[in-house]
């Protein structure tokens, strides 16, 4: 089927067979990189904007590389130097993006909603990067991806998320992306910070860390986002390592080819050891490699791009 889209904001309104257009974008996309094809030309005479209100690391540089890999030019706006500093508003900010000519904005944003409302206003493509505690999609479809990979199809498999998911964008991602591709799904955590509520969006919730983890092929783990907590949601980072971190011990409570992962920024020895983080089942820096392909599939597909392109082998133009 086409693809249709223009932006791309949520996974939760993301159909199944959406999501796996991505990646099978983005699998094409990596065979062609794999080839030692440093660029295509798709994109070429595109200009995209990387909007980024919120610090990052392996998002930002992803989304960079992506566009250049399609041939495209690509500025990234700086907020400590801009005129958000002196009180311009995100609507103005964009609209002069737009009226610098600009092909498509990738925005991260601390307030949930701001992508969608950014569409509601532009005429150009955009792409959600992160948008407060609401959702990271293309993190999400990376995510879902890398498991794929290891994995094959999610339908049936057991993936537990681990960690702070109340304020997690990450969490919510991949819970809509996992359960559209057939996961169990279980997350676990402090009663804090994975509310039973949780449970609405069909998946498991659990506070006992070692009936979570028994059996379970993929282990994500998520970080404290101190960023967003309002107030404390446990008494100290000590007691949350002692109670929920995955070290060796906890990790052997897992199914014996389990994969581990983290979206990063990974806190070592506090979610998670770093002989795990950099163990033989870490995949954590297979999902930094993957970002790129799949970013390179998002710009693509939002730029009018089509899937049936690249399936045939051929080069997309």
């Amino acid at each position: 089927m086409p693809w249709t889209r223009r932006h791309l904001l949520t996974l939760e309104e993301l159909s199944l067979a959406e999501i796996e257009q991505v990646h099978a974008t983005a699998a094409a996309f990596k065979r062609t990189l794999a080839r030692s094809v440093k660029k295509v030309p798709a994109l070429r005479g595109k200009t995209i904007v990387n909007l980024f209100l919120e610090p990052s690391t392996r998002t930002r540089m992803a989304f960079t590389m992506a566009a250049k890999r399609l041939s495209a030019d690509v500025i990234s706006f700086d907020s400590a130097s801009s005129s958000t500093t002196k009180g311009e508003t995100l609507r103005d900010t964009a609209q002069n993006i737009q009226a610098l000519q600009a092909d498509m904005i990738v925005i991260r944003h601390s307030a949930a909603g701001s992508p969608l409302y950014l569409s509601r206003i532009l005429n150009i493509p955009v792409i959600n990067a992160g948008d407060g505690a609401h959702e990271h999609p293309t993190q999400g479809l990376l995510d879902t991806f890398t498991m794929k990979e290891h994995l094959g199809k999610l339908k049936g498999r057991k993936v537990v998320i681990l960690g702070d998911i109340l304020f997690s964008r990450v969490a919510r991602s991949n819970i809509h992306a996992l359960t559209k591709l057939g996961a169990a799904v279980t997350l676990v955590g402090p009663s804090t910070l994975v509310p039973h509520w949780f449970t609405d969006l069909g998946v498991k919730v659990s506070h006992d860390l070692r009936s979570a983890l028994a059996d379970a092929e993929v282990v994500m783990l998520l970080r404290i986002q101190h960023e967003r907590q309002a107030s404390g949601h446990f008494p100290s980072l000590g007691e949350y390592t002692s109670m929920f971190g995955l070290n060796k011990t906890r990790a052997s409570w897992l199914n014996p080819k389990a994969i581990i992962m983290h979206p990063g920024p990974i806190n070592r020895g506090v979610e998670i050891d770093s002989e795990l983080a950099d163990g033989e089942r870490s995949v954590i820096l297979e999902q930094v490699t993957n970002g790129i392909a799949v970013r390179m599939a998002a710009l693509y597909l939002c730029s009018g791009g089509q899937p049936e392109h690249l399936y045939s082998g051929a080069d997309p133009k």
